[in-house]
């Protein structure tokens, strides 16, 4: 049902999406274009509350089960799309970590989530991306699939104005575990590296939009 729908939004949305949240994509690895085989974790910087729209379009042969806030279940103009799309609620406010055994469950049975590990939208005057919570590189590493890093830079209903997207290669978290490390020190350090290559990719973009 989920995937029928999520199917259903992708061919009834393609003119709004076409004109809203017009997408300039490149691709750091040419094998990541538009095609995702197998389970698959993507992860984003966090600019605005329709991010989700360019996860859902991006790949858009696969279902992508997107991390959504709780607050996003108390606004009537989305409520009603967030269950039949497959959203992944993540409730903040309880610290409940439901939303990491059911990402864990979706990927366990070959599917693709979607995540924005700053948690939040950033203030102004705030460093982006902001710290990346631990949830996302457990979930990675638990799961054992590839991370595909994704920096979004929005343009969202401004009319001849193209959001810009840059696409990067798969990372193994599990290559990059140190068994001399606590578990936590793991997180925290395979975290910053998720960080980091978002924050390299947005450079990469800068220079390429430079350079063109």
């Amino acid at each position: 049902m989920i995937k029928l729908f999520n199917w259903f939004v992708k061919i009834t949305g393609i003119l709004p999406a076409f004109m809203f949240f017009n997408m300039k994509v490149r691709y750091v690895d040419g094998k990541t274009r538009n095609k995702i085989k197998g389970p698959a974790i993507i992860v984003a910087n966090h600019n605005q509350i329709f991010d989700y729209v360019i996860l859902l379009f991006l790949f858009w042969r696969r279902t992508v089960r997107v991390q959504a806030a709780e607050v996003l279940y108390g606004k009537k103009s989305l409520k009603w799309l967030l269950k039949p799309l497959g959203m992944i609620r993540v409730d903040r406010e309880r610290n409940s970590v439901d939303f990491i055994h059911e990402t864990q469950r979706i990927l366990d049975k070959g599917g693709v989530a979607g995540i924005f590990p700053e948690s939040r939208i950033p203030l102004p005057g705030e460093e982006k991306p902001l710290p990346f919570k631990t949830s996302c590189a457990y979930i990675a590493l638990t799961s054992e699939v590839p991370v595909i890093p994704v920096y979004i830079e929005p343009q969202y209903f401004r009319l001849f104005k193209r959001s810009r997207v840059m696409v990067g290669e798969r990372i193994d978290l599990t290559e990059h575990y140190d068994e001399a490390l606590s578990v936590r020190d793991n997180l925290e350090a395979c975290s910053e590296l998720l960080r980091d290559r978002i924050r390299e990719l947005g450079n990469e973009l800068a220079a390429a939009e430079k350079g063109r």
